[in-house]
């Protein structure tokens, strides 16, 4: 199947940033009472897979509440820094207070923006991670994140990233749930999305794939690197 035929089997995204801004603003911090918790033993999974180590320079898009970029921070140490970009003003507070409660503020450089014009170098970052997250942007927008990533990654940096899965395109389950992204794209936001052939078709290699099941969904835990 070509990448035009894959790209048309994945549903839209039927609300606006600004939309999205909004939404997330207003449950930033009730978050980790819902999805968060769910979210968390797969995020978990994705972060150990991008191994990142001590001394290396960090990214993560959409960092939602803040617990990835807490490990995240933990695993750079002293020598490190980690960067966090969210569409959310509410998000990057939450995060914020975490850090300080943790002690890792000085680590981290938080930015509220959009991951397609991200503000940093070429060639920055050792490692990219996202959760739960590439899935939000319109299936236009994928590959123009992905080549934002790839242009902010060091020639042998990794990329991390769990997504649900539409590879499984046949379970009731999945079907279900693309039903009530249709209807109620408020709250079933994200949508399940081609991760490998995503990243293949936007360049990358892939050096780590598994996949999970999430409440029966299927789940993409892929760790990534810039193909020569």
């Amino acid at each position: 199947m070509n990448s035009k035929n894959i790209r048309s089997k994945v549903l839209r995204v039927y609300r606006t940033k600004e939309q999205a801004k909004e939404s997330y603003d207003k449950i930033s911090r009730f978050y980790d009472c819902f999805a968060g918790r769910f979210e968390k033993k797969y995020r978990d999974i994705a972060l150990e897979r991008l191994c990142i180590e001590d001394g290396e320079i960090v990214l993560e898009i959409g960092f939602g509440t803040g617990h990835c970029l807490t490990q995240i921070s933990e695993s750079i140490g002293e020598n490190g820094k980690a960067y966090g970009i969210d569409i959310s003003s509410g998000m990057l507070e939450v995060t914020k207070k975490r850090l300080e409660k943790a002690g890792f503020v000085d680590r981290v450089e938080l930015c509220c923006g959009d991951a397609m014009e991200m503000p940093y170098d070429d060639h920055k970052f050792d490692a990219v991670f996202m959760s739960f997250t590439l899935e939000l942007f319109d299936t236009p927008e994928i590959p123009k994140v992905l080549s934002e990533i790839m242009r902010v990654l060091k020639s042998d940096g990794r990329l991390g990233i769990a997504s649900m899965s539409k590879e499984d395109g046949e379970s009731i389950l999945l079907k279900l749930y693309e039903l009530a992204h249709k209807i109620i794209p408020k709250y079933a936001d994200c949508r399940p999305i081609y991760l490998e052939h995503s990243l293949k078709d936007a360049g990358f290699e892939i050096m780590h794939k598994e996949k999970v099941k999430l409440f029966g969904l299927p789940v993409e835990i892929v760790v990534s690197s810039i193909g020569r």
